[in-house]
């Protein structure tokens, strides 16, 4: 079985605390268990690739038009994010979930992957996203129930 990037950040947040596998300087020891684990040395590079793009887009700012705005997507985001996808992220920014700001990083994040995207991967691209955001324990936990409890998103 070939093993992405994701799967790797999916181990990571299952197996270790935020701050082991945020932190730079963990990389290196993180990055010699996780080969001896299993997953290929080029999906774990990856992934500390995509750590560290999250870390630097979440100290971007981002300014954005008046609140109720609608999201129009590009090309290539709509040609990697299905209807279905794009709908999730939308149900989250109404449940209070995400806000606009959050959601931009979460299609950084989604676009950066170097695989095809479902609902399944969205779910777990918004978790990372949200667990290396300060303040946003509520919307983690909330999000956490959703993709561990199936059956809370209903089309």
């Amino acid at each position: 079985m070939k093993e992405t990037a994701l799967d790797v950040l999916m181990y990571l947040f299952e197996h270790y605390q935020a701050g082991e596998f945020a932190d730079a300087g963990n990389q290196d020891t993180l990055h010699e268990e996780l080969v001896a684990a299993g997953f290929p040395d080029d999906a774990v590079r990856q992934a500390f690739v995509w750590l560290d793009g999250l870390a630097a887009q979440r100290q971007l700012p981002i300014v954005f038009g008046p609140s109720g705005a609608t999201r129009l997507y590009t090309r290539e985001e709509m040609a990697k994010l299905s209807a279905e996808c794009r709908g999730f992220l939308l149900y989250l920014e109404q449940l209070g979930i995400l806000d606009a700001a959050l959601r931009e990083l979460v299609i950084d994040r989604l676009m950066a992957l170097k695989e095809e995207i479902d609902l399944e991967r969205v779910k777990w691209v918004c978790l990372l996203v949200l667990m290396n955001q300060p303040d946003a324990e509520e919307a983690f936990g909330h999000l956490e129930e959703m993709v561990y409890y199936e059956g809370e998103f209903k089309h």
